[in-house]
This record gives C-alpha cells, sequence and structure tokens, in this order.
C-alpha cells in the first residue's frame, strides 16, 4: 500500500511540475513585459522572449508577410481571376448606375464632388488652352508651305471642285446680267463710255436705228460667259491661283491678319460651340442615358481587364514602391506587448494549453517511473 502511495503522489508530483513547468514557460514568452531590476541588477528572462526581441519580430513579420504572403504572384493571380474580374465588373456597374440615372446638372455633380466651378473659370481655361495651342500651332507650320501641311487628299478635292467653282461662276453671271439690274448696269456703262466719247455714240446710235446699243451688248455678253472657252480661261486662271496659294507659307498669310484679331475670333468661336451655360445646366442623365449600355456592358468591363492587365504586370514595382515590409514592421513596433500576446494567444490558445497538458503528462510519466526505480531501490 505505501509503495502504491509513493507512486500515486510522485506521478502527481511530476504531473503538477511538468504542466507548472510549460506553462511558466510559455508565459515568459511574453511575460513579464518589462525588465526588473533589483538596484543596477537585471533580474535574468526580464523581460519576456517576445517584449525583448520585439524589433526583430517586427522585420521578421515585415519579410515573412512580403515574402510569403502577399508575393506579386499569389496577387496576380488574384487580379486575373476571372471570378475577381467579374465580382469588381459588378460592383462598379452597381456604383456607376445612379451616377448614370441622376438629374443633377453638371454642375450640381461637380459641386457634390467639392469641385467648384463657373462660366468664367472655365471660359478663361479654355481662351487659355486656345491661345497655347495657337502659339504651338503657329511655331510649329509658320515656315511650312500650305501644300506641305494640308493633306494630299484634301488639295486634290479641293483641285476637283474647281469645275465646279467655274460653272458656277458662269451660272452667277448668266443670272446676273440676264436679269433687269444686270442689263440696267450694262446700259449705265455703256452710256457712261459714249458720253465721253462726244459724237461718237451719236453716230453710233444713227446706225443702230432705235434700239439701244445696251441692248444689243448685253445679249453678247452672256454668250460671252457661256462659251466654253470662256470657262475654260476661268478654270486655268482659278488652277494658276490655287496653285500660287498652295506654295505660300503660313507666315505669309498671317502677315496679312493681325495676330489678335485671329485669336480673338478663335477663342470666341469655340467658346459659342461649346455654349458652358448648357454644358453646365444639363443633367448628367441627359449626357449619359444615351450611352448607358455601352457604359455598362462594354466599357466597364474593358477598362476593369485594362486595369487589372496593367496593374499585374507592374504588381513587383508597385509592390516595391508600397515597401510593405517597413509598413508591416513599424506596424508591429506601434503594437503593445499586450496586444501581441493576445494576437498569438488567439491564434495558438488551444496548441498551447496542449503542450501545458503534455508537460503535465510527461511529468506524470517521469514520476511513476522513478517511484517505480525508488521501490526497486529499496
Amino acid at each position: 500500500m505505501n509503495m502504491l502511495l509513493t507512486i500515486f503522489f510522485m506521478v502527481i508530483i511530476g504531473a503538477v511540475i511538468g504542466g507548472m513547468t510549460n506553462s511558466l514557460a510559455i508565459k515568459m514568452l511574453f511575460r513579464p513585459y518589462n525588465p526588473i531590476y533589483f538596484g543596477k541588477w537585471r533580474v535574468p528572462f526580464t523581460p519576456g522572449l517576445i517584449p525583448k526581441r520585439r524589433d526583430e519580430l517586427a522585420e521578421q513579420m515585415g519579410k515573412m508577410v512580403v515574402q510569403h504572403l502577399l508575393t506579386p504572384e499569389g496577387i496576380q493571380r488574384k487580379f486575373l481571376n476571372e471570378e475577381f474580374q467579374k465580382e469588381i465588373t459588378n460592383w462598379i456597374q452597381k456604383e456607376m448606375n445612379p451616377f448614370i440615372e441622376t438629374d443633377q446638372s453638371v454642375d450640381e455633380f461637380l459641386t457634390t464632388l467639392g469641385i467648384s466651378v463657373n462660366k468664367k473659370m472655365i471660359e478663361s481655361t479654355v481662351e487659355s488652352f486656345v491661345e497655347k495651342k495657337y502659339l504651338q500651332i503657329k511655331a510649329e507650320y509658320q515656315d511650312k508651305t500650305i501644300s506641305e501641311t494640308i493633306p494630299d487628299e484634301f488639295l486634290l478635292k479641293i483641285s476637283g471642285k474647281v469645275p465646279d467653282i467655274v460653272n458656277w461662276i458662269s451660272y452667277k453671271g448668266e443670272e446676273y446680267f440676264t436679269s433687269p439690274e444686270g442689263k440696267q448696269k450694262v446700259k449705265i456703262m455703256i452710256d457712261d463710255f459714249f458720253k465721253e466719247r462726244g459724237s461718237l455714240g451719236n453716230m453710233i446710235g444713227m446706225f443702230l436705228g432705235n434700239t439701244s446699243i445696251s441692248d444689243r451688248i448685253q445679249p453678247e455678253i452672256v454668250k460671252f460667259i457661256k462659251h466654253e472657252g470662256t470657262k475654260e480661261i476661268l478654270y486655268k486662271l482659278l488652277i494658276k491661283e490655287w496653285e500660287k496659294v498652295q506654295s505660300l507659307r503660313w507666315r505669309d498669310l498671317s502677315q496679312h491678319v493681325e495676330e489678335d484679331d485671329i485669336l480673338q475670333f478663335l477663342k470666341s468661336s469655340v467658346k459659342k460651340v461649346m455654349d458652358i451655360d448648357k454644358i453646365l445646366s444639363t443633367s448628367m442623365k441627359a449626357y449619359l442615358t444615351p450611352y448607358k449600355t455601352y457604359i455598362l456592358e462594354e466599357l466597364i468591363p474593358t477598362l476593369v481587364k485594362m486595369a487589372t492587365s496593367k496593374v499585374t504586370k507592374g504588381m513587383g514595382d508597385i509592390l516595391k514602391k508600397l515597401k510593405l515590409e517597413e509598413v508591416v514592421k513599424e506596424q508591429v513596433e506601434t503594437f503593445s506587448v499586450q496586444r501581441i500576446e493576445e494576437m498569438v494567444l488567439g491564434i495558438t490558445s488551444s496548441e498551447l494549453k496542449m503542450i501545458t497538458y503534455l508537460g503535465a503528462l510527461l511529468g506524470g510519466l517521469i514520476g511513476l517511473i522513478q517511484g517505480i526505480i525508488v521501490i526497486f531501490l529499496q
């Protein structure tokens, strides 16, 4: 009976010592949080292992996150995953739909975004842009000829319009000289001509009888205008002048017009076309509704694919620039030891309990073996 009690007590004592030893060892990972001193002498194993090496822990956690958790390859796989892209697309479509359907004007919508706009500011921006572009184009093209800067197709198209212009001039000339106004103009010109020549006009009048000179000349003028030879002369003249125009440099043309007049014309034309008041007062819905299907079903999915593809290609550089290792390290360094302890225990509490129980089990087994040895030795 005494032997059994001896073995029993040694097993109990061994289990208690083993469990308490392991439990103490686990607590010593974190505690004490701060070093303990007796005078100038620091008590060994204070502070605990983790508080003592918190800086190293923070550095190692930063490396672990970058090298094993948030790797470029892992993030790339996530971004390129079709299901992920579909979720992103659906989310953007859902957020975009109220934006497309809003009755707010452009001005009101920009105000809700904290963007203050007004007509004068926009006009000033437009004028500055127009002036900048004009000076840029002028500097680039002023020493070039018209034929060097205008596409050949456009030049040929203008040349091809010359016969039409000739026919139009001929038609308008015939129309004018057959009209009462044209006949009257011819009469006045002829009367003025013969008035300056004295008796010559009277002599010609005697030969013509009651028919006026203008009535005889006017039909001949019309015939002259309609004659193919006249059209040919006019065609050659226009072609020759058009070739001269093509050889002119823009610098030569600009000399005949004041630069301020050109700029003022361009600025006023652009502002008139833009109609800033109308743009700002029109609702977002009016602008976007006609393109709603295109925006939601084509544009957004395309942009999501383009964006994810672009991001994944530069993911390595992005992560380097983010310096996640330093971010994690700095964040962990700000944690209190109590918080680190809570984090670790929250993750490993069941495993740590098992270590404590294992210590008690091993201590009990060691006590059992010791008890048996003691009995044999007696």
